[in-house]
């Protein structure tokens, strides 16, 4: 069976099914990030109750500690973290970008300094499929050069050659079938160095296409620029998959120019910062005027943290810098995050976009944050 399934298109928007050794999933769909083989303040059992399905972790962060090795004489990340869903794991590349001042980078791969011990490690395209084969992660990711921005042509140019010589490599190093493992389309802001690099990985036949170097600081009209010049040119029917994004308002826009997957570290984080998501936009819980206010977080959700505990309770547990704040915050922001998603595939299938598209846009298209991911450490 295909990795994709698509169902129903409207527009270049799509829904369907993701198919993993781990189960399927509904798309488009949104990963929190489990960096280090966990959601942050979420056990396994409530990420499952906010509607996810899929969750992603990073390789370098996890061969660091408490190494790779380790973890496949555990029986491989699923079961090292109790998680029986599928799992996407990123290759590294990212912190080629996140950590630039700690590693040097040469056509062989990057060598990082540990932020943790201060210890060097190699990592290659051979290797970051090697790590990823011990994690056992269901879709894996080809190493790749991710570039800043501001981005010089010629610096781009590079890391897209770059990108697609490691590409190769890790196509020809992949030693396990189970797993599907992506290409990543590079090129910052570049439309002719996107289409370069998105042409030599369909040339590979890679079973899914990532976009990287995009939530970077371009802001959000040169993203949608870059999805416009990038998916047209990948296959239809492989899984298409925005790297660090996004928000609720990126969801929509990147949606209707046709990608299927997300991730990103903002329901998590502004939830341990008293930053809250609600179908009337963001609230911040450490504000007097919630001290009394025995509301529920979000009167339109259903999620646990609205249904049992009021503003007021979860403003006094930010300001007490209460453990449970940031996981009764986290709850809701996953819960909430997944809730659109769910209502996008319905809308896509209902032929309601146009609509959905409207409502969100106008709660969020003008205050919601575009984000850099980040890893959620």
């Amino acid at each position: 069976m295909a990795l994709l399934q698509l169902e129903v298109q409207n527009g270049d928007a799509r829904a369907g099914r993701l198919f993993t050794p781990h189960g399927e999933v509904e798309t488009p769909a949104f990963m929190p990030v489990g960096t280090q083989g966990a959601v942050k303040a979420l056990t396994p059992e409530l990420i499952r109750e906010t509607g996810t399905h899929m969750i992603l972790a990073n390789t370098y962060h996890l061969h660091l500690r408490p190494g790779s090795g380790i973890i496949a004489e555990l029986g491989g990340l699923h079961r090292f973290m109790n998680w029986p869903g599928p799992i996407l794991t990123d290759s590294g590349g990212f912190q080629i970008y996140s950590l630039a001042r700690l590693c040097r980078l040469d056509d062989e791969g990057v060598v990082f300094q540990s932020h943790i011990d201060g210890s060097t490690h190699r990592l290659t395209p051979e290797r970051a499929m090697e790590i990823q084969a011990q994690l056992g992660a269901d879709i894996v990711m080809a190493l790749d050069e991710c570039t800043p921005y501001p981005c010089e042509y010629s610096a781009a140019a590079a890391a897209v050659e770059r990108t697609t010589r490691w590409a190769a490599r890790c196509r020809a190093a992949q030693r396990r079938p189970d797993q599907a493992l992506f290409g990543i389309v590079q090129g910052s802001v570049y439309p002719q160095l996107r289409e370069q690099s998105a042409k030599a990985l369909v040339a590979m036949d890679f079973p899914g296409y990532a976009l990287g170097g995009l939530s970077v600081g371009e802001g959000r009209e040169r993203m949608c620029a870059m999805l416009e010049a990038t998916v047209p040119l990948l296959p239809s029917d492989r899984p298409r998959y925005l790297m660090g994004v996004g928000t609720p308002a990126d969801f929509i826009l990147a949606v209707e120019r046709g990608i299927d997957l997300f991730d990103c570290v903002v329901p998590t984080r502004t939830a341990r910062n008293a930053t809250l998501y609600t179908s009337r936009g963001r609230l911040n819980l450490r504000n007097a005027q919630y001290v009394r206010d025995a509301g529920p977080l979000d009167p339109d959700c259903a999620c646990p943290t609205c249904r049992q505990y009021s503003r007021a309770y979860l403003r006094h547990l930010y300001v007490a810098k209460e453990i449970l704040a940031s996981i009764l915050g986290t709850l809701h922001n996953v819960a909430f995050f997944q809730n659109i998603m769910a209502r996008i595939r319905s809308a896509i299938r209902t032929g309601t976009w146009a609509q959905l598209k409207e409502e969100v846009l106008a709660v969020y298209g003008a205050c919601d944050e575009h984000a850099s991911a980040g890893w959620d450490l």
